[in-house]
């Protein structure tokens, strides 16, 4: 049974995402993903201009005038949400959790494939599979697979990337567009990723928040880990203490990205408190541009 609260929230980001979408993600994305390839649809007559490369010479030669082929892309892909939901996704530092951020990103993604008529498919992890809902089309459905976002709770509270890419891997057969949308504070993901790219188109949406990589000085502070409920205190006031911090933040980062660079796959970064929209568009376009070379 949905809560008051959880279905005003599915409303504010429906009547939100899909402005977002309307307005500026929508081109782009038809841009940035393209369909499965051509379609035969008809032939008509050559007229000035056309491809003589596209002329159908059997039908020319029995109609007694050149005719060409011509040809619709095939436009419907499969989009699959791999969401994490593990405890850490609870942080954040800018009146916004990493938790509503992977909502607000997720439903963006969802209401741009299905406004392009795709199909779009949702798998819920932690340290295990939370839930799975099989791709389909429509608004309806994609209102389904954000109110399933919203009001989902976890059973586990670590992360296994590794499983969640697994089990994509297993139940999807054909070629997907898959979104893996998570902080990334975990092992063990690459090879699985690795084999989920050649058979996917793999996104790796990754959600940060600058507190994970940057302490402020202000003192003692408690420290939780979301996942293992482990606690520390912290003296923030010590320079060496924000200092390693920062460099443990900063090589966690840098590992991150290295492990991408060696599979050729180009991250979405998005950062919590930060507007969302620009670093999706910037992403799509950067997608289109190098689609077109």
């Amino acid at each position: 049974m949905l809560t008051k609260e959880t279905i005003q929230k599915i409303r504010r980001i429906e009547i939100r995402t899909s402005r977002v979408v309307q307005e500026a993600v929508a081109g782009r994305y038809v841009s940035a993903f393209k369909g499965r390839g051509m379609e035969f649809e008809e032939v008509r007559p050559y007229v000035e201009g056309d491809d003589v490369r596209t002329i159908d010479w059997n039908v020319s030669a029995r109609a007694g005038s050149p005719h060409v082929k011509l040809f619709r892309e095939e436009r419907e892909l499969t989009v699959l949400l791999a969401i994490d939901l593990s405890g850490s996704l609870s942080f954040g530092s800018n009146a916004q959790t990493k938790r509503e951020l992977v909502a607000e990103v997720a439903a963006t993604l969802a209401f741009s494939a299905t406004r392009n008529n795709d199909k779009v498919g949702l798998l819920l992890f932690t340290d295990q599979i939370e839930r799975y809902v099989p791709p389909r089309k429509g608004r309806r459905h994609v209102l389904r697979i954000v109110r399933d976002l919203l009001a989902h709770k976890p059973v586990g509270t670590g992360t296994n990337i590794a499983a969640a890419i697994d089990e994509l891997n297993r139940i999807q057969k054909r070629r997907a567009v898959v979104f893996v949308v998570s902080d990334f504070l975990d092992e063990g993901w690459e090879t699985p990723m690795t084999i989920a790219r050649r058979r996917h188109d793999v996104i790796p949406v990754s959600i940060f928040d600058r507190r994970e990589r940057e302490l402020p000085k202000i003192g003692m502070i408690e420290l939780t880990d979301e996942e293992t409920g482990k606690r520390v205190i912290v003296d923030t006031s010590s320079r060496k203490v924000r200092d390693a911090f920062r460099r443990q933040g900063e090589l966690r980062a840098l590992q991150f990205e290295l492990a991408l660079r060696r599979m050729k796959i180009d991250p979405l970064m998005i950062e919590t408190g930060v507007d969302y929209v620009e670093p999706i568009i910037a992403y799509f376009r950067k997608r289109e541009a190098r689609g077109s070379r």
